[in-house]
């Protein structure tokens, strides 16, 4: 006999913030992480936010990736803070780097998912956090000890304390309503935004 579980999850009622305020509000001064992001609207949040700074490294394409790519710049350089920022379709991508991340552990990796419960890439079909998928219980079942789902404005002051505190990583569910992200031209080029984040850490690592 099948189990009923039920369809416990999020509601339209949990997707009420303004990502256009709310990414800006939990990150704080963004100029004290290293960033990585996901694609589409995770990266136009970050390119508006930091005017496409030199220490972000904002995707287009790589489907999935952003997770693990912020795990090895989180251990290639364990004396900065990492910033993952992505979407709730692009983690479901790759939801299987929650599991290394949770057993690398870097204290200096925070994971931020913009979850808006649509695929904003593709035509804004409902993604499955609109139906039921909790990616908070996900990160849990991980491994990953720091989670929190933040969706009312009085529970970003803890999410952004969270992404700061360097014990262990860090996840953290923002939900927001399916609304457009900033619009902001970053540049494009994989080459040269690669060229001018490297060169960034490298100067970087030459004043440390």
């Amino acid at each position: 006999m099948a189990l009923d579980h039920g369809t416990a999850g999020a509601s339209a009622a949990d997707f009420i913030l303004d990502r256009r305020e709310a990414v800006p509000a939990l990150i704080g001064r963004h100029e004290d992480f290293l960033i990585v992001t996901g694609l589409a609207g995770t990266a136009r949040d970050i390119a508006a936010l930091t005017r496409d700074g030199e220490h972000t490294f904002t995707m287009a394409g790589a489907m999935g990736a952003a997770c693990m790519m912020g795990l090895g710049l989180a251990l290639a350089r364990p004396e900065k803070r990492v910033l993952v920022i992505t979407g709730d379709g692009e983690l479901l991508m790759n939801v299987g780097a929650l599991a290394t991340i949770a057993v690398m552990n870097p204290a200096n990796l925070s994971i931020v998912c913009v979850d808006n419960g649509h695929y904003g890439e593709t035509g804004y079909q409902k993604s499955h956090t609109s139906l039921g998928v909790d990616l908070e219980k996900i990160a849990i079942g991980a491994g990953i000890k720091l989670t929190r789902t933040i969706s009312q404005t009085a529970e970003i002051a803890d999410g952004a304390r969270l992404i700061r505190a360097g014990n262990g990583a860090a996840f953290v569910l923002l939900r927001v309503k399916p609304t457009d992200p900033p619009k902001y031209k970053r540049d494009m080029d994989p080459a040269a935004v690669r060229i001018r984040f490297k060169s960034a850490l490298q100067r970087d690592g030459a004043r440390a």
